[in-house]
């Protein structure tokens, strides 16, 4: 059903740390930067057929995270879960919610926000 999803970044650099890192995790490699005629610079990670980016607002105005929005990224253990939310925190996010762990619905998951704000989720079904 989806073809992409794209978060805003206000440092981009920052960014490509920050999710070098968190995706790597999960099978990631580098991304693919591209910038567009204005100078605005995207980054397109892809992996498993699918592909996240994070660009600079192309209006100009300041990148934010989306309020009731959230990421999920699938990961392949509960080890991965909690690898993912550790490195996310090491790389400059903040763990939000409850601590990374298994759920009454049997799910094991693990929120963060990345340094702009964006909520990702962490998640394994068993």
């Amino acid at each position: 059903m989806f073809n992409h999803v794209m978060v805003g970044s206000n440092d981009i650099e920052r960014s490509r740390k920050f999710y070098n890192a968190v995706l790597g995790v999960l099978g990631a490699g580098e991304p693919v930067q591209n910038t567009n005629a204005k100078g605005d610079i995207r980054l397109f990670y892809r992996h498993d057929g699918n592909s996240f980016g994070i660009s600079e607002p192309i209006d100009g105005q300041p990148a934010t995270g989306a309020n009731g929005g959230t990421i999920g990224f699938k990961c392949t253990s509960p080890e991965q879960v909690v690898e993912f939310h550790d490195v996310a925190v090491a790389n400059g996010g903040t763990s939000i919610e409850e601590a990374p762990g298994p759920r009454p619905s049997g799910m094991h998951l693990a929120y963060v926000r990345d340094p702009d704000g964006n909520k990702l989720c962490a998640l394994y079904r068993g």
